[in-house]
């Protein structure tokens, strides 16, 4: 009896050094693969992009910027991701490098570059326009290295702000929605020193977005969106108060621009400008991004393809409301 439990427990104790060894073995395994050296890295890209359709002069130049990227801190599986989804997607080699500089300058200058490596794999798993991502993603650097200015004001009038990083992406996403930089600056220095939390300022951020973009779907220019944030804000010092001096301000402003010119008021748009949608034109090939609207050219009216005639028109009584935007 005595013999069967000793068997017994040298049996469990077999199993349980077999487990701690395979345990012990994937994780030398894992840390293994992620400390891959550059020059490592380096080969598996090489390889990758030899693949590809890129003359050799072509894969020289995305590897030299790809090393670029790994050296100044950019994750190893982003750059692969982005290398892949080109080749997959057939980028242009000079767009290629061209986002890869972006994301470079971003990083260099100590800017979040996570929001512009979304923005290229969202374009890219929506099949977005190569000229287009690069538009949006140079944009967004734009806005970062702003809100980081910003940011960087409020800091020297000797605030204490907390989670920076995330404090400038959400300025950022603000400025892309056409939220004055003036207003954002307010914001941030109110919000501070009224204790407010990270995601109190972002829902107030967010509500001054969507109240931005209701200015300008309502036909305001940018400079008339400014004056009445700015007017909204010397009104008053508390934010709550300010986001309803803005709208209140607001419906005034469409109430006015319906009475002078008779006409109806766009709907607002609800994307944000962290949202990549594609859209069709007439010819099936422009897409948008982020609240990016495409430049129509001067004199051009939009067009319907379709070769049936205009039906004439209803007696007024019963005309059709004109078509929302």
């Amino acid at each position: 009896m005595k013999l069967k439990k000793n068997k017994n427990k040298i049996t469990l104790s077999l199993i349980f050094l077999i487990t701690l060894l395979t345990i012990f073995s994937f994780a030398i395994s894992i840390f293994s693969a992620e400390e891959l050296t550059i020059d490592e890295q380096i080969e598996e890209l090489k390889d990758i992009i030899n693949s590809s359709s890129y003359s050799a002069f072509q894969s020289r130049m995305i590897l030299n910027t790809a090393q670029d990227l790994l050296e100044s801190g950019i994750p190893f599986e982003d750059t692969k991701e982005i290398i892949e989804n080109s080749i997959e997607e057939s980028f242009d080699a000079y767009g290629v490098k061209k986002v890869f500089d972006v994301i470079l300058e971003t990083q260099q200058e100590g800017l979040p570059t996570e929001p512009l490596i979304n923005k290229v794999n969202e374009g890219f798993a929506k099949n977005v326009n190569n000229s287009v991502i690069i538009s949006v993603i140079s944009t967004k650097a734009e806005n970062l290295k702003k809100a980081n200015e910003i940011l960087n004001e409020a800091l020297q009038e000797g605030l204490e702000i907390n989670g920076e990083e995330e404090i400038v992406g959400i300025l950022a996403d603000s400025l892309e929605n056409d939220v004055p930089q003036e207003s954002l600056s307010w914001l941030l220095e109110t919000g501070t020193l009224e204790g407010s939390s990270i995601e109190e300022i972002t829902e107030i951020s967010e509500e001054l977005s969507y109240l931005s973009l209701l200015a300008y779907d309502s036909g305001l220019s940018s400079e008339e969106i400014s004056l009445l944030f700015q007017k909204a804000t010397e009104n008053s010092s508390n934010i709550e108060e300010i986001c309803e001096n803005i709208q209140n301000n607001l419906e005034t402003e469409i109430s006015t621009a319906k009475i002078e010119g008779g006409g109806g008021i766009a709907k607002p748009s609800t994307s944000t400008g962290s949202a990549i949608t594609p859209t069709t034109t007439s010819s099936g090939e422009t897409p948008t991004i982020g609240g990016e609207t495409p430049t129509q050219e001067a004199g051009e009216a939009p067009t319907e393809t379709g070769s049936a005639p205009e039906p004439s028109t209803p007696p007024a009584e019963e005309a059709p409301s004109p078509p929302e935007n």
